[in-house]
């Protein structure tokens, strides 16, 4: 089938090792302006933008949060939090430990202090972290009747394995926690995830289009499902064996342009004939 459709992971995937967008990247998607390219990460919305801004798309929807949010501009399409005791309970297990925990919810993003960890996410994703302490902000949050869509806990591997084992032991039916890299562990709702989130919304935006009519890049743990979901799940060289295993195609590394490289020989080649 023609694709109708591309989303992509961002982080080890579409990044180039600067963490930018590369010039060939940009153009190729420019290139494709008719098919829809949707940007869909773990990432806040903000940290989102910049790349769309950049690849002239900024009026297509993001899907953020591994599909906990999505966006078209200020337009919130779609939206699963995690709930506030939860995010209560797991905020206090960090607080007795060494592990750093960052609050999300819609472009609101919390820490309690600009430490090594909120300092290198924000070096990496642009976007600058409120100050404010984990208990007051999760109280404010309660008091508003909302909870987080994403808590993301930074540090130790070993630290992080005994969250892991917390999780497991009490919340494994409320949320999961996708280990982006051994020093991060991103937890979100259990009923979300990017498969879901593209489900969600090709039924809200793009109805005529089915899963079979998508192409999906992705490098990690949370882009297993999506991966396998849709017509053509592209896997880059980098990615775990997990996510290569999971894809119907591979292409080079993300350093390499490899979402480039496999949609200038697959999309741009193509149409061109």
């Amino acid at each position: 089938m023609q694709t109708q459709l591309i989303c992509s992971d961002i982080d080890g995937t579409l990044l180039n090792k600067e963490r930018e967008l590369s010039e060939r990247t940009k153009e190729v998607i420019k290139s494709l302006s008719h098919i829809p390219f949707i940007l869909i990460s773990s990432r806040m919305p903000q940290a989102m933008e910049h790349l769309q801004n950049e690849l002239d798309n900024s009026h297509l929807p993001l899907i953020c949060y591994n599909g906990g949010y999505m966006v078209q501009g200020e337009k919130v399409l779609h939206s699963t939090e995690i709930n506030i005791e939860t995010s209560k309970s797991v905020a206090e297990f960090c607080l007795h430990s060494k592990v750093h925990c960052s609050l999300y919810h819609g472009r609101e993003w919390y820490v309690e202090e600009m430490d090594y960890w909120a300092k290198r996410e924000s070096h990496n994703t642009k976007v600058d972290p409120k100050l404010k302490s984990v208990r007051k902000t999760l109280e404010t949050w309660e008091d508003q009747g909302k909870g987080a869509h994403k808590i993301m806990c930074m540090g130790e591997p070993k630290e992080l394995d005994e969250l892991v084992d917390f999780i497991n032991n009490y919340y494994k039916e409320e949320i999961i926690g996708y280990r982006s890299k051994p020093t991060y562990l991103e937890i979100s709702p259990r009923q979300i995830s990017k498969k879901t989130a593209l489900e969600t919304l090709m039924s809200l935006e793009y109805p005529e289009i089915n899963l079979e009519q998508v192409m999906a890049f992705g490098d990690n743990y949370n882009d297993i499902d999506m991966l396998r979901s849709v017509g053509i799940g592209v896997a880059v060289e980098n990615g775990i064996a997990e996510a290569r295993e999971a894809a119907s195609f591979q292409t080079t590394c993300n350093i390499d342009d490899g979402v480039a490289v496999f949609m200038e020989k697959n999309l741009v080649l193509s149409e061109a004939i």
